[in-house]
């Protein structure tokens, strides 16, 4: 039985359709069980540079490209799958493809010929000679550029890192970042990574160290004696050569991967410092990764919590986030990655548990038999017998509506109530008026005097008198209901109820969110995972782990290289936080700094419209534009700040024949544009996004703006710009902007330069 590899796609490889895809499937599984099967049609080409290099039938029409790497003591042939291509040109290519052991580093590297056989870059193609060693003669001189600029020579690429040498050349002779992007484009993955990290201004030692580069020259296991493809098999196992390539050991892993899209095969291909982060045995303590979008926290995330399950099978894990729907994602993308993770059916079982954050607090509480002494504890009274599912997020509007109250107007609104309840009473378990007047009010932005801390309270008092009455809790009581009873079920002895937490989208998270987190799980090694941006934060108020028990200290890491959207999205989605402040969840600076994507694509379109009417034609317009083009439908989005704004857009697109639907809690299914809000955006990625009515109105909200005191005014701004952010970041290939009226004063200056 044959071993499989499967490699990263090939940038010159086709689309697949669905159809062509099922057949590659078909062939591998075919080929992993019989290789020698004469359906097959294995052939080796007899003008191919490298002799390892196989093309295989899928159909008539179209042929695989695969390396043959036989082990000389005995075991089955290894077959790495290129990708597949119409017969005639995977023939073609596959007579210039080759494999190669990089000799500076011993990071397996596989490159795909070119169709017409020619080199625009006017060198010799690197091959392999005789001996399996690389003739890397240069033909052209270099020219002082942006990376040699700062400070890298070709010694540095090539005899310290290993980058090929015409590539190393030509990225030290670009003259700016534009330039060095079409170089980057030729590289091989690692290499092509490598160098958009350079130009971020790390040094050649920490990204040696960060793609856990070895020196080749001086490792025996790689020593050039030995049998080139044993070497071959052995650079498998670096890091670096992950990227690339992938050892499936399950089938049904190399089926998803094989069947699914460019974004679903990612989840297998890990960077070296992504993949460390997942891999580690061992973190002393609570670890916070954080990134922009894109760069792959998720992807790390789900990764966590699939290694900390295959590590320990009676492991008790929880995957959790934000809010059901990213949990549904979340759990998705866990069987993509591993069908057989043992997944909980609730809280404290083997295996993972996967849900949302108030859906998790539900979970644990009804579990409890403690439920009377915590609602003592945290509510002030006894009466709680029953859980009710339904939440009162109206009941501080109607309080305001019927009491009279001596707070300021800015004060008595149900935004500043609510999280004064939760970051301040229920945080703090405060049951009394006398409690209340004492208490910190640590990261509220708003000062209160004494009589003022009295006029919340008796609000606060009303609040829990009437839902006494009507037997209900809100979300937060659930959760801070939960995290009490999980710390009395401690303090009696009874142990903690899970052993790994990992927490995906955590900048959304509140005080109660963080409380019921921290009594989940014992303090101690690799007790929390925690990924998280706080330039996305779109909901609740800032908050400082260590003031809620959770102790980083040093354990915090941050990723750079996106992997979602082309340089052009992401220079323009950066730009909206530009000039604003950001605070991490250990207070600290959080910035856009280093932040790079190795992808190009065209320049977001920023459109003026005459008026709401002119929008509506020009969205539809675009659509229908992108649909001809051969887009599919369910990969276009337009995003919207309101739900009212977005079905203004459901209808008139319908009205305009475009197939366009309204994306809320349950996903949709046929070829439809989804039309759908900022807030519901998060978490998704579209391959063309349409942002509308993105005018000063609406972006940020005025409405929005005005319900909230003065004194919070920049902290809702902030999330105002992060929300601009997220949805702008969805957007994977092609981004416009329209707006009518004034154009939003987030979007800040003209783009000029794409680097």
């Amino acid at each position: 039985m044959a071993n499989l590899v499967l490699a990263s796609n090939s940038k010159s490889m086709p689309k697949l359709d669905g159809s062509i895809r099922a057949k590659v499937w078909a062939f591998i599984e075919k080929l992993s069980a019989d290789h020698t099967a004469p359906g097959l049609h294995i052939e080796p080409l007899k003008s191919a540079v490298d002799k390892r290099v196989r093309t295989g039938r899928v159909d008539l029409q179209y042929r695989a490209i695969l390396f043959k790497v036989n082990d000389k003591l005995g075991d089955d042939p290894t077959f790495i799958y290129m990708g597949t291509w119409p017969h005639d040109d995977a023939n073609k290519l596959a007579e210039r493809s080759y494999l190669q052991v990089n000799p500076i580093n011993g990071v397996l590297e596989a490159v795909i010929g070119k169709l017409d056989g020619n080199d625009d870059r006017k060198k010799r193609v690197v091959l392999p000679d005789h001996d399996g060693g690389l003739d890397r003669a240069l033909t052209t001189e270099t020219a002082p550029g942006y990376l040699a600029g700062l400070g890298f020579t070709l010694d540095d690429f090539t005899e310290r890192l290993g980058i090929d040498p015409q590539i190393a050349a030509d990225a030290l002779a670009a003259a700016d970042e534009n330039a060095l992007m079409d170089v980057i484009a030729r590289a091989v993955t690692w290499q092509a990574d490598a160098l958009l990290e350079l130009a971020t201004g790390i040094g050649i030692d920490e990204l040696r160290a960060k793609y856990a580069l070895i020196d080749a020259t001086t490792d025996e296991e790689l020593d050039e004696e030995l049998d080139e493809d044993r070497r071959i098999l052995k650079a498998l196992d670096q890091p670096a050569s992950k990227m690339q390539f992938r050892l499936i050991e399950d089938n049904e892993e190399l089926r998803q991967a094989i069947e699914s899209d460019d974004f679903a095969a990612w989840r297998v291909f890990l960077h070296p410092e992504q993949r460390k982060y997942a891999e580690k045995k061992t973190y002393n303590g609570a670890f916070r990764l954080s990134g922009g979008a894109g760069t792959g926290k998720t992807v790390v995330a789900v990764h966590r919590a699939r290694n900390l399950a295959r590590e320990n099978p009676d492991a008790r894990i929880i995957l959790t986030t934000y809010n059901k729907t990213l949990a549904e994602a979340l759990h998705g993308d866990l069987l993509v990655l591993d069908s057989k993770v043992p997944i909980a059916a609730r809280p404290g079982d083997p295996g993972v548990y996967v849900g949302g954050i108030d859906a998790l607090g539900y979970a644990v509480l009804r579990q409890a038999d403690n439920l009377t002494e915590a609602a003592q504890s945290v509510l002030g009274y006894a009466g709680v017998d029953s859980i009710s599912s339904r939440t009162r997020s109206s009941l501080w509007r109607d309080l305001l509506a019927e009491a009279s109250t001596d707070l300021h107007p800015k004060l008595a609104t149900p935004t500043f109530l609510e999280n004064e309840y939760v970051a301040v009473v229920l945080a703090n378990r405060v049951t009394t008026l006398e409690q209340y007047v004492k208490v910190a009010r640590a990261g509220r932005g708003v000062r209160l005097s004494r009589p003022q801390r009295i006029a919340v309270w008796k609000l606060v008092d009303t609040y829990r008198r009437q839902s006494r009455m009507d037997g209900t809790l809100s979300y937060a009581e659930v959760l801070a209901l939960a995290a009490e009873s999980l710390r009395l079920r401690t303090e009696a002895g009874g142990g903690h109820l899970v052993d790994h937490i990992v927490v995906d989208e955590a900048q959304d998270l509140h005080a109660t969110h963080w409380a019921l987190l921290r009594d989940l799980v014992a303090e101690g090694a690799n007790d929390l995972f925690i990924a998280e941006d706080s330039h996305q934060r779109i909901y609740g108020q800032p908050v400082v782990l260590g003031r809620l028990g959770i102790k980083i200290v040093g354990r915090s890491k941050r990723l750079t290289l996106n992997y979602r959207t082309t340089a052009e999205n992401l220079h323009f989605a950066v730009s909206i936080l530009q000039g604003a402040e950001y605070r991490d969840l250990e207070q600290g600076d959080e910035s856009t700094a280093g932040y790079r994507s190795a992808r190009r694509g065209p320049v977001p379109q920023l459109v003026e419209c005459a008026s709401v009417a002119d929008e509506l034609d020009t969205v539809a317009a675009q659509a229908q534009a992108w649909i001809g083009d051969g887009v599919t439908p369910s990969s276009i989005a337009v995003l919207a700040r309101s739900e009212a704004t977005r079905d203004q857009f459901v209808r008139a697109l319908g009205e305009r024949g475009v197939p366009a639907r309204a994306l809320e809690n349950k996903p949709l299914n046929g070829e439809h544009v989804r039309v759908l809000t900022m807030h519901r955006s998060k978490g998704m990625e579209f391959s063309r996004v349409v942002l509308a009515g993105i005018d000063d109105t609406h972006v940020p909200s005025s409405v929005t703006l005005k319900s909230v005191p003065e004194e919070e005014r920049t902290e809702a701004l902030l999330r105002e710009r992060s929300l601009l952010y997220v949805a702008a970041s969805r957007a994977r290939d092609e981004l416009v902007v329209t707006w009518s009226g004034t154009k939003s004063g987030l979007l800040g200056s003209p783009i000029t330069d794409q680097g």
